[in-house]
């Protein structure tokens, strides 16, 4: 399972959203060893690259339209989802899925990830997929 996209239950009330990082991809990730959150302003991308040892859950959070870019490893297809911004929705990410994410929006697109390895830019290997 190179790339696993789930959305998650929202949990809030009229205070606003409230959303649980699932037990499953605490289990996918392991040992926490970094949390990263990062805004992405419209028309850009974060990623366009695969880690050589680190896996990750990503969070993204309801607000702007937004696309997952991936592919499942060296020569593979690679694959896109739209995603209209109305929900927060999870990716796990494996090790050698090279991986991004494009603002579609016309606000910021927030994101959480939690990460099995501190950040080491030595194992991030660019790789675009968009």
């Amino acid at each position: 399972m190179p790339i696993k996209i789930s959305e998650l239950p929202n949990h809030g009330d009229a205070r606003g959203f409230s959303f649980t990082m699932p037990s499953e991809a605490i289990d996918f990730v392991g040992r926490v060893a970094d949390i990263h959150l990062a805004a992405t302003v419209p028309g850009a991308v974060r990623g366009n690259h695969y880690h050589l040892r680190r896996r990750e859950a990503i969070v993204l959070l309801p607000g702007t339209k937004w696309s997952l870019h991936w592919d499942e490893g060296e020569g593979t297809t690679t694959q896109q989802r739209n995603f209209d911004g109305g929900s927060a929705v999870l990716v796990l990410v494996s090790t050698g899925a090279s991986h991004a994410v494009r603002n579609d929006g016309a606000t910021p697109l927030w994101l959480v990830a939690c990460s099995s390895e501190p950040y080491d830019p030595t194992e991030t290997v660019v790789r675009k997929v968009v």
